[in-house]
């Protein structure tokens, strides 16, 4: 059996997948916390810092130097990837037979191999200079990986009849706007321009860890496990010796983007070292080559790296499960606060925390209404990142991901009213330009053009993924206990369409 891979493991409790189409809900929010969705305004605009949160709930927020400061918490970043794998190429399937039973019939056999998820993790540095500072232009040359136009510098379009013209306030060093199901690109600058990401990264750390433990099972936090942040991480509040369930830790991680939840829930893959190799893995996996994983949280650090395309890539896979769709569009939730003795016994208080995803909560101090139809994905900021943005939002059948990386312009949540323009030329412009590209597909998963255009579209645009109907991304195999997975044949569903929980 050649070329073997890791897919996507999904124990049975923890990473949900469905299939066929399902109801859509609104944005969930837990009314126990008393808090209204804008309350929270973003603070991503303070220096020398490495936070991508502002205060929350009933927390006091104070300054420290240049960065802001959370005294119940403060928001944090998680960046590491595990290894890929190589599968053998999955069978075309009539598109017909495929539609009607709803999956891809697959063959599959397991085996465990240690010494995949130690695999060195691919060098990056040279994009960052030695303090992890990326450089001021764009390559002249970028990956070309779903697409030839993919990898030339600037703005990429190609608009036909009835196109709307690109917004004119632009200033992110990279962006993408993308159909979530179908793949196509619609139009992008610098998609393949390895930056640091900041806490979107957190994304493929959820991607990774999230269907590895049931939401249920507690975990009682080690002193040590909440050591090695860096100075200025975002933090939920997460206490020594206390115990939390992994709903806790997740949402920790997705709505205020804990740095210590990151690391606790680290601590229980395995360790740092562990989770960093095994999200590179994973970012192999799903193709994002411009990825380089040096911390499980976000951290700047010397070498670490992403791109637009590829924090899109990450988004479309986390969103093909349930328990992710869920947390990432969750508004406002109470967490776990610490334990208090009075004469009745000893109490546990808990604290409101609220999402900082400004197109999902709203800013009004700063212009920014909760974008309609949004439905998550990742915010960041750090100081080399700047402000790092991925969003899914969704229209009629339509659902489109944005991704805009470090605005140059110095305004107060830039980068979500560039996000909130390009969705709106996206919708705007869906029918009416070619694709610039694709959203490739893992590897051996339906996508026998390896990324590359389709000769019906020499200019780059590729109509869609041979194999998948036009459909989402492939599908993971769960294996109960975490075992590495070892296909034989691909598995994904065609013409899948997940739902999301979108604020109306």
């Amino acid at each position: 059996m050649n070329q073997l891979r890791t897919q996507l493991r999904t124990p049975k409790a923890g990473g949900r997948q469905e299939a066929g189409r399902l109801g859509f809900v609104g944005s969930e929010t837990d009314t126990s916390t008393g808090r209204s969705a804008d309350q929270s305004a973003d603070r991503g605009t303070a220096r020398g810092t490495n936070t991508d949160t502002g205060p929350i709930g009933p927390a006091r927020e104070v300054r420290s130097g240049d960065s802001l400061i959370d005294t119940q918490g403060q928001g944090g970043t998680f960046t590491s990837v595990p290894t890929i794998f190589r599968v053998p190429r999955a069978p075309r399937v009539p598109r017909a037979a495929a539609t009607r039973y709803g999956a891809v019939a697959l063959t599959t056999a397991s085996l465990v191999l240690p010494a995949l998820l130690t695999a060195a993790p691919a060098q990056a540095a040279d994009h960052t200079d030695d303090k992890g500072k990326p450089p001021v232009k764009p390559p002249a040359q970028m990956s070309t990986v779903g697409g030839d136009l993919l990898g030339r510098p600037g703005p990429q379009v190609q608009p036909e009849a009835g196109a709307p013209a690109l917004p004119k306030e632009l200033s992110g060093r990279s962006w993408l706007v993308a159909d979530a199901e179908s793949g196509e690109i619609l139009a992008a600058e610098n998609a393949h321009w390895p930056l640091p990401p900041a806490s979107t990264l957190k994304m493929l750390f959820a991607d990774t860890v999230l269907p590895k433990f049931p939401k249920t099972q507690t975990h009682k936090v080690a002193p040590a496990e909440l050591q090695g942040m860096g100075a200025g991480s975002s933090l939920v509040g997460i206490k020594e010796n206390l115990t939390y369930t992994v709903h806790d830790l997740w949402r920790g991680v997705f709505l205020k983007s804990g740095n210590d939840a990151v690391h606790v829930l680290s601590a229980m893959n395995g360790g740092i070292s562990k989770t960093v190799a095994d999200m590179q893995a994973h970012a192999k996996e799903l193709r994002a080559d411009d990825t380089h994983v040096v911390s499980p949280d976000g951290y700047d650090e010397p070498g670490q790296v992403s791109s637009a395309y590829d924090l899109t890539l990450f988004a479309r896979s986390g969103l093909q499960k349930a328990d992710f769709r869920e947390y990432c569009s969750t508004q406002s939730a109470q967490f776990p606060g610490e334990e208090k003795k009075d004469k009745k016994g000893t109490k546990r208080e808990n604290f409101g925390i609220q999402n900082t995803n400004r197109l999902l909560v709203g800013d009004q101090a700063h212009g920014v209404q909760p974008y309609k139809g949004i439905a998550g994905v990742k915010n960041g900021y750090t100081t080399n990142a700047g402000s790092t943005f991925t969003g899914v939002a969704q229209r009629g059948e339509r659902k489109l991901l944005v991704t805009v990386m470090n605005p140059q312009k110095a305004e107060a949540d830039e980068v979500y009213k560039e996000s909130a323009r390009l969705l709106d030329w996206g919708f705007a412009a869906a029918g009416h330009v070619k694709p610039v590209g694709m959203l490739v597909p893992p590897q051996g998963v339906g996508d026998k053009s390896g990324g590359k255009p389709s000769a019906k579209n020499q200019s780059g645009a590729q109509a869609s993924v041979a194999g998948s109907g036009g459909g989402g991304m492939g599908t993971a195999l769960g294996i109960a206990g975490g075992a590495v997975v070892v296909l034989a044949a691909a598995v994904f569903l065609v013409n899948r369409r997940w739902p999301l929980r979108r604020r109306s």
